[in-house]
């Protein structure tokens, strides 16, 4: 059906992108897409929920909001006629690629199996507050030494800080 989404064109290629979409549209869209002959890729994760009579198990979008495809860029405006897309993700004005190694990785996280879920993106350098254990409330800067996460606290006015080994999920990035 879209044949200029599989041949790169001078200067173009196909990439992958995140389409936002409205909130619990995701496979509906996923479904939309993948009809209009996009590739698409939706990551799902199981999650137990428990409603008064029973436990069930659902399927989630790893990342909610979001629905990733491949395509050429130039032709996004089927896309984005797509019922429940709301825009591309982009820096600037224009959708930003995402990273193939990175699609890639999560496929394979997909595929092996095993539990996952979604997870709060924290980055070395940034504030975060301890949530549970005895440092829970503890506030500090997150640095990570030899694959060991730390926890670094600051006392400004003396230019010194100290360091304590936490682990990775006990702490939340702050806002």
């Amino acid at each position: 059906m879209h044949e200029e989404q599989t041949q790169p064109v001078e200067g173009h290629e196909i990439a992958w992108y995140a389409a936002q979409v409205k909130p619990r549209s995701e496979k509906a869209v996923s479904a939309a897409l993948r009809q209009k002959g996009y590739e698409e890729f939706l990551p799902l994760y199981a999650s137990q929920r428990a409603w008064s009579d029973r436990l069930k198990t659902v399927h989630l979008p790893l990342f909610a909001g979001y629905v990733f495809l491949q395509l050429d860029i130039r032709h996004r405006l089927a896309v984005l006629k797509t019922p429940g897309v709301l825009s591309f993700v982009s820096l600037g004005s224009e959708p930003t690629p995402i990273e193939g190694r990175e699609i890639e990785s999560i496929r394979s996280l997909v595929r092996a199996g095993l539990p996952v879920g979604p997870w709060p993106y924290l980055r070395e350098g940034q504030a975060v507050e301890v949530e549970r254990g005895a440092l829970k409330g503890l506030r500090g800067i997150l640095l990570k030494v030899k694959n060991e996460f730390r926890l670094v606290v600051s006392v400004h006015l003396l230019q010194r800080s100290v360091a304590v080994e936490v682990e990775r999920e006990a702490v939340r990035p702050l806002l």
